[in-house]
């Protein structure tokens, strides 16, 4: 097997599409309250894959909740794919009259990454959707619906507390996702479609602001990687939620001070 490569290194022998460095994100473009409709909203792009995430607040609790003695909110995610997100068309899911195991899987995935930046206990009996639709997909489709999903997420519930429905925010960490993987024994981060396609290992890693994981979701294709290669891939994936965080907080920023 061959030697992990520094990352100055890598950027001399392996060339990725756009000219990117193996440790650089594609292009990210946030726009907030995209959706002005809705309770928070944002379209996230990176660099070809467009996610268009809506949160929705519904003042009641799922069913199944309210057999429990002590509720508390909840919040939960709905993810689409779009029939030409792909380029080739692709049937809808809800007429081909059923979800596939793929989507339920990132709705998951997404739903519990959102649920661990709130405080459910100071939420109230509400549920709060975040519905996210893929209008383009190039690769990185479920992290960036988690990345955008907590923007729109944070989004709702700032304007729940400027409705005086809640006392105080009940966001407790921020949240943000990337992909990582190593493609021809090279490591690099935010994969596109193409390099996703012919990965040798894909990690898709959820963190928190504080710098700690929420969600690991990693698998070989063809051979199984070192305990330095998943080390490797793990900094590379913090990098580049770091850089994310900055991009929401700048979102963030922008906004608030607009409407100042």
């Amino acid at each position: 097997m061959k030697e992990l490569h520094s990352l100055q290194e890598l950027s001399q022998v392996y060339l990725r599409s756009e000219g990117r460095a193996p440790d650089e994100l594609r292009a990210v473009r946030i726009t907030l309250d995209y959706v002005p409709s809705a309770a928070g909203s944002a379209l996230i792009e990176c660099g070809r894959t467009r996610v268009i995430c809506v949160a929705s607040v519904e003042e009641k609790l799922p069913r199944w909740m309210l057999q429990e003695k002590e509720r508390t909110g909840w919040v939960t995610a709905e993810y689409s794919l779009l029939p030409y997100a792909g380029g080739e068309r692709k049937m809808r899911e809800a007429t081909a009259g059923k979800v596939t195991g793929r989507t339920q899987e990132i709705q998951r995935l997404i739903g519990r990454a959102l649920r661990t930046a709130v405080d459910l206990n100071h939420l109230g009996e509400r549920t709060l959707w975040i519905d996210c639709d893929v209008i383009e997909a190039d690769g990185g489709t479920r992290t960036a619906a988690v990345t955008g999903g907590y923007l729109a997420l944070y989004l709702a519930l700032h304007r729940l507390v400027q409705q005086k429905k809640l006392k105080k925010l009940p966001i407790v960490r921020q949240v943000a996702a990337v992909s990582v993987g190593m493609v021809n024994q090279h490591v690099l981060l935010d994969l596109d479609y193409a390099e996703d396609s012919a990965a040798d290992v894909d990690l898709n890693v959820v963190m928190t602001g504080d710098g700690e994981f929420v969600e690991l979701q990693g698998t070989a294709e063809e051979r199984p990687f070192s305990q330095e290669q998943l080390a490797a891939m793990l900094a590379l994936a913090t990098r580049g939620c770091r850089q994310l965080f900055d991009h929401q907080n700048a979102a963030l920023r922008a906004l608030m001070q607009h409407d100042a």
